[in-house]
């Protein structure tokens, strides 16, 4: 076997410069029991928590590859969901930090996650239009409600009944008995979507916010209050047809369906409206956990805030109107007699929803969160659309409530997109640029160390010394800025149109920029007298210029500065001497304009990343095209050699960075990470490290690791990923036998579930080949008349030396718990046989029996056509009947006197503690009291 070239792989090192992504949503968190104070923001695929009083970052939780979409803390504040772009959800703990549970059912993005009052339950909408109600204690699905016929905006429980509300792009709102798992109303007043629901006054009344500039509020009314009410209409509902869908139209005209009218649990009938002064559609809709404060917003950058007025508050408002209305009419009256006059107040929506005040923030607004302290204070946190988070709160009691902003993250971002990142020459620095600012970074801490007010920034470079920085303008403009002060010290006006590229000169005296107006200029690099100091300060002189005839996109000194490559907007690449600014080559074959090229550390290759998506690799000596590679499947942004070497990057819109051997022509590895199309990298000047920037707002550093890269694993691991892609979007297994098993049925095929398919289906042939094994053996024994010893198969050794059996049970024990339906579907029913007698086994022992149960039910459900059949089976499930109904009890038993147990510990650790405050109390008394005396003692000795 022949040598292969060995590569140092690099791998994702970290995530910077983001504050916060746009596709998820921000909340607060409670950390150290402090509430208020910190918030958790999507982060591309990670959860970034802040400090709001520090504007520190002091937690990530990790996530895998997908974008976070969705965020919702648990009512103990003790665990965060988050859902991802791809379906699935995971619950962190604020604790630890660490997503040990993870939920895969959704075909698409998560849009929507709620807890319900304990904690326990999990309502999950997404894109694929489905709700799916789990359970967080066992770590399962519970089931899965179909019916909208678009992407879920919201999906609420309701605190006292057994219900749930969702809305949807569908322009519908459906109420959900999660009883029955069936839909049992669907309120279809809505024109346009429906983008956000919330539960207010004690859940009596649904507020809704759809694409106009109108809040909707219908009262609810539960059955028990229409019984009370209107007894005869209940009698004329239930001897309806069954089954029938009844439509009829409201008072106000909007049109409610009944899905089955003998099953009516509420009603909802229009309250009103309230007009928000926003034009465009609700973006976000909600409340803070008291349900007194309400808040929307649209496309624009105000938060508009509402309160719920109590009863109380109602009350005392109506009586005031009501005097006010008195005494008008006594004014108007005619008469002078002072008579009881009638007078009808009638009570609006805008009476008991009352308009606080408006919180304009410094940009768009994309998601908000509301806390209600005990002070009576609001506090509301905002992630706006530029990469930034701020803080507001505002006193609602006040008689004109002002917002006051109280805090705000901004310096560990740009607000906008970087356009130009670059390494300082010892590795140590890297500057990054945006439209608005330029911000100098620690590599090793990522912490940002300076911030630069600059215009529209396209390319940039460290001055030889590291203490002053280049950067070249959209408007055409040089600016050169000192980094030890942060200041200006020099804009040249160096081209008529964007200056697009730069290019610092291999003897490190000058450098050379191209830019729109069709011209190359040569710049030195000099020292002048301060008009304000006495010392020097830098500067930059024009000393030449190459006219051409077509804008100039890219441009590089070859490393002996005896060449000079500018790429043209006629898509090709002219070679000129340095000296003489003669023409030497031109390079053409590319389809669409050259946007990026590099030349090799010893002037031997010049490698051009174009528009057409393929890098042409020439050779400089005679510019012959040694190879084209198609190498994104988008444009190609930025290619820069490693220093030393003839490899590669290349970065594309296409979301990935690339590495490649220019001499092999090898693509050797992709570094995929960002969520949105990348702008430009920078190779530090040793290699280690790569640094890009992308239009998800981050920055991402990669480092070279002393790990070996070799070519055929790399392509074996890719099949891998590829494969295991395929096997998610794969098409479900049908469920036999079941007529409702898409409602029942939670999972999605994962390759986590295949593979526990696989570890179920070899450890029972393992229990299969080890029993066949045993029999044998005992009849040799018997043959033998002599104990003849076993080989103990290597696997049970490492388990410590268990029966087959009891492996059969720890494989079982360690799939995850919201994989094991999933696992159990994919199992082919020529094994069920086996796991049936096994399960008997276990749960005659009592090991696991909730476990097992939960598998031999599901097993029971999907293969009941072919059990049933099998007369074999019959006698199993015989046995397998009187077993689990013991062992059921006898854990139920047991539960319950634990239960028990627990509650006389309760009952006995309160009556101790009452004890203990009344002896604190006394003896506080008597300490006062002694205190007293021995004053009065001292007083008497004095006079």
């Amino acid at each position: 076997m022949g040598l292969t070239k060995q590569y140092l792989r690099y791998v994702a090192s970290a995530v910077f410069g983001l504050i916060g992504s746009q596709k998820g949503n921000i909340v607060f968190v409670t950390l150290r029991g402090e509430k208020g104070r910190y918030v958790a923001v999507p982060a591309c695929e990670h959860v970034f928590i802040w400090d709001l009083r520090k504007g520190e970052k002091i937690l990530i939780l990790q996530g895998l590859k997908q974008e976070v979409t969705c965020l919702c803390p648990s009512p103990d504040g003790l665990h965060l969901a988050v859902g991802y772009e791809d379906g699935s959800i995971r619950l962190f703990s604020l604790l630890s930090g660490e997503g040990n549970v993870t939920f895969n059912g959704h075909k698409a993005a998560i849009t929507s996650l709620k807890y319900d009052q304990l904690g326990g339950r999990l309502a999950s909408g997404s894109k694929d239009t489905d709700v799916i109600v789990w359970d967080v204690i066992n770590e399962s699905g519970l089931y899965r409600l179909k019916g909208h016929k678009d992407a879920i905006t919201q999906a609420l429980f309701l605190r006292e009944k057994n219900l749930l509300v969702s809305s949807g792009k569908d322009t519908m709102v459906k109420w959900w008995d999660l009883d029955t798992q069936h839909c049992f109303k669907t309120m279809v007043g809505h024109r346009t979507e429906v983008w956000g629901l919330v539960l207010v006054s004690e859940e009596k009344r649904l507020i809704t916010g759809s694409s106009d500039s109108e809040l909707r509020a219908w009262d609810i009314v539960y059955l028990q209050e229409i019984e009370d009410q209107e007894e005869p209409e209940c009698k004329k509902i239930k001897g309806s047809s069954p089954g029938i869908q009844d439509t009829h139209e409201a008072e106000d005209g909007t049109l409610e369906v009944e899905e089955a009218p003998e099953d009516r649990i509420l009603t909802c009938r229009k309250a009103g409206s309230i007009m928000r002064e926003g034009r465009d559609r609700v973006v976000n809709l909600a409340t803070d956990k008291t349900g007194r404060m309400l808040a929307c917003h649209g496309t624009d950058s105000v938060l508009e805030v509402f309160c719920i007025l109590s009863k109380e508050e109602i009350r005392k408002k109506m009586d005031k109107k009501m005097k006010k209305a008195r005494k008008k009419a006594k004014l108007n009256s005619c008469s002078g007699e002072e008579e009881d006059l009638e007078v009808r107040v009638e009570m609006t929506l805008q009476d008991e929803i009352q308009r606080v005040t408006n919180i304009k923030t410094s940009a768009k607004i994309k998601s908000f969160d509301l806390i209600h302290s005990p002070q009576g204070e609001l506090k509301a946190v905002f992630l706006l659309q530029n990469n930034l988070v701020e803080s507001y709160s505002l006193s609602p009691s006040a008689p004109a409530p002002q917002p006051v902003r109280t805090s705000r993250i901004a310096l560990g971002g740009h607000r906008s997109d970087v356009r130009t990142v670059s390494f300082s020459s010892d590795n140590i620095a890297v500057l990054s640029a945006a439209a608005d600012s330029i911000k100098i970074w620690n590599r090793s801490t990522l912490q940002c160390i300076r911030t630069m007010t600059c215009e529209y920034a396209l390319c940039s470079f460290f001055v030889p010394g590291d203490r002053q920085v280049v950067i070249g303008t959209k408007t055409g403009k040089l600016q050169l800025y000192e980094l030890a002060s942060g200041a200006l010290l020099e804009t040249v006006d160096a081209h008529d149109g964007a200056l697009w590229s730069m290019s610092l000169s291999p003897h490190q005296r000058g450098f050379v920029t191209g830019g729109a107006d069709k011209s190359v200029k040569f710049w030195d690099f000099e020292l002048v007298k301060d008009e304000n100091s006495t010392q020097k300060r830098l500067s930059v002189q024009q000393t030449r210029t190459l006219q051409l005839d077509e804008d100039v996109l890219c441009v590089r000194y070859s490393p002996n500065e005896k060449l000079l490559a500018v790429s043209l907007l006629d898509c090709t690449v002219k070679i000129f001497y340095v000296d003489t600014l003669k023409f030497f080559l031109s390079l053409y074959g590319h389809k669409l304009p050259v946007i990026c090229m590099d030349i090799s550390y010893d002037g031997a290759l010049i490698a051009t990343g174009s528009a057409d998506r393929n890098v042409k690799i020439w050779g400089l000596d005679f510019g012959d095209c040694h190879k084209s590679l198609f190498a994104h499947d988008d444009s190609v942004m930025y290619l820069q050699f490693v220093p030393k070497s003839h490899l590669f990057f290349t970065a594309g819109k296409d979301r990935k960075v690339k590495q490649w051997d220019a001499d092999r022509f090898e693509h050797i590895q992709t570094l995929e990470g960002h969520h949105q199309e990348i702008w430009c990298l920078a190779v530090s000047p040793n290699g280690d490290y790569v640094v890009s920037s992308s239009h998800d707002k981050s920055l991402r550093l990669w480092e070279r690791t002393r790990e070996p890269l070799i070519l055929e694993e790399e392509r074996e691991m890719q099949r891998e990923a590829e494969y295991e892609e395929s096997v998610a979007k794969e098409d479900q297994p049908a469920v036999p036998g079941e007529t409702q098993g898409e409602n029942y049925f939670t999972g999605k095929k994962t390759i986590e579930t295949v593979k526990a398919a696989e570890r179920i289906m070899e450890a029972i042939e393992l229990y299969r080949e080890e029993t066949a094994k045993m029999k044998e053996h005992r009849a040799i024994c018997k043959a033998a008349e002599k104990e003849v010893p076993l080989p103990t198969n290597p696997i049970l050794m490492a388990y410590g030396n268990i029966s087959p059996s009891a492996y059969v049970l720890e494989i079982f024990k360690g799939i995850r718990s919201s994989e094991l339906e999933e696992a159990l579907l994919v199992l082919p029913f020529s094994y069920v046989p086996d796991v049936l007698q096994l399960f008997e086994q276990f749960i005659q022992w009592g090991s696991d029996v909730e476990v097992l149960c939960r598998c031999l039910l599901f097993l029971l459900r999907i293969h009941f056509g072919q059990i049933t059949s099998n007369q074999m089976l019959v006698p199993v499930i015989e046995k397998l009947k009187e077993t689990t109904i013991s062992k059921v009890s006898q854990v139920r038993d047991a539960i319950g006197f634990n239960m028990a147990g627990l509650e006389y510990l309760k009952r006995e650790c309160e009556a101790k503690s009452e004890v203990m405050f009344f002896a604190d109390a006394t003896s506080q008394l008597e300490e006062k009291k002694r205190k007293r005396r021995k004053r009065e003692k001292l007083i008497l000795t004095l006079t």
